[in-house]
Order: C-alpha cells, then sequence, then structure tokens
C-alpha cells in the first residue's frame, strides 16, 4: 500500500511523511511489517491475514492528520569529510564550466549547503537529498556511467547523492567521501537516515587516507548532533 501526501518535492511534503512513517512505528500498527519513504508517499507493507484493508486505511488516514513536524524527533546533523581533488571530482570542472562557475567557487557554495536526506533507495544506503543552493541545480549527465566509484559525492538535478557502493549513476562527480555509507558487516549497515541533515567540509588528498583508514576501522564520528 502505498500513502501519498503530495504531489511535490519538496520539504514540507517529505516531512509529513517521515512524520507518518515515524507514527506508524511508534504506535505499533497492527499488521504493519515495515514502512519506506519516499519524496511524497509512504510505502506500507502489511500482512492482509492479520489486518484488513480497509481497516488499515482507516488507521493510516486518522494518523495522517497527525503528521506534523512536532511529530518527529529532532533530526541528526551529520557532517561528512569529502576531496574534491581532480582525482576524485571526476566532473567538478565539467561541471563548473556547465554553470559558469570557478572550481573554487562551486566547492564553496556545495560545502556551506546543509542537505536534507529525503529518502535512502537505489542502492543499499544511497541517500537522495535536497538543499543545494540554485546556483549547482544542473540537468544530470545525458549519458549515465556504467561505472561510478563508492563514496562518490554527486549532484543532478536540484539533488545531491552519495554512491554507496560501486554502481551505474548519471550524476556529475563532484567528490569523494572515505566515510563508507554501507557496510553489510555492522550492526546497523546504513549511515544516513530521511531526515538527516548533513553538511560536507572539504579535505586534501592526504587527510583522505588518513580518515579513510579510521573510518574503516569503524572509530571515524560523522554524526555531530
Amino acid at each position: 500500500m502505498s500513502v501519498e501526501l503530495g504531489d511535490e518535492i519538496s520539504p514540507e511534503t517529505n516531512t509529513r511523511v517521515r512524520a507518518l512513517a515515524h507514527l506508524v512505528e511508534r504506535r505499533g500498527v497492527l499488521g504493519v511489517s515495515e514502512t519506506v519513504p519516499s519524496y511524497r508517499g509512504l510505502l506500507v507493507y502489511y500482512d492482509p491475514l492479520t489486518v484488513d484493508y480497509g481497516d488499515l486505511c482507516r488507521r493510516l488516514r486518522a494518523l495522517v492528520d497527525e503528521a506534523i513536524p512536532s511529530a518527529l524527533p529532532p533530526a541528526r546533523r551529520i557532517e561528512l569529510p569529502c576531496c574534491y581533488d581532480e582525482e576524485f571530482g571526476l566532473d567538478l570542472a565539467a561541471a563548473a564550466r556547465r554553470l559558469g562557475l570557478a572550481v573554487e567557487e562551486l566547492v564553496k557554495l556545495h560545502t556551506g549547503a546543509e542537505h536534507l536526506v529525503y529518502f535512502i533507495g537505489f542502492t543499499p544506503g544511497l541517500p537522495y537529498m535536497g538543499g543545494m543552493p540554485q546556483q549547482l541545480f544542473i540537468p544530470r549527465l545525458e549519458t549515465p556511467r556504467v561505472r561510478v566509484p563508492a563514496g562518490s559525492v554527486s549532484i543532478g538535478g536540484t539533488q545531491c547523492v552519495i554512491y554507496p557502493v560501486e554502481s551505474p549513476g548519471g550524476f556529475w562527480v563532484l567528490g569523494r567521501t572515505p566515510v563508507p555509507l554501507y557496510d553489510p558487516g555492522a550492526a546497523d549497515p546504513i549511515l544516513l537516515r530521511p531526515g538527516d541533515r548533513v553538511t560536507f567540509h572539504a579535505i586534501d588528498r592526504a587527510e583522505f587516507d588518513s580518515i579513510a583508514a579510521v573510518a574503516h576501522a569503524g572509530t571515524y564520528r560523522s554524526v555531530i548532533s
């Protein structure tokens, strides 16, 4: 079942989606086994042998009225290091030219933004994030890459994403973070969650290697509040 709460991509609509997911979990709605938020809707998995479809619809409609920002716990704030060196920023120079910006200006705009994680999808742990300044809005690549390296911090359209694993992708790659977003062997395998507020800070190649060693040892802390 999908509960649609709007027809646009916006922080306001997505906040209602996440608030509904939180309420469903907190209230322990009978028969619901899992919820998956998207930009403007909540996918609800349920057991039809436990709860009738009509009864579940009525329960969810009642919760929709309560799905307001105050229903959510405080957002986590995550700071991620990103190396914008040419080795990792495969499209950084080309994106700067397309946007009419100097590379340094593009990096400054990107690191100065606070990104809202709308939802996780496409591959395990991949965050779709809004919050980029309008100066960085850019059409996706005309020809997607067959392989985008894991950790690639990328932009396309009005969004920013980070590729947690090597995969195909059509976003412009600006840099790379040494912090793993997906670790299938960890107790909590996915770093980011819907509703997180993510910022980036620029690091050089030496810092990248240093942080990568600490992060893969499991001792790097990204959550700052």
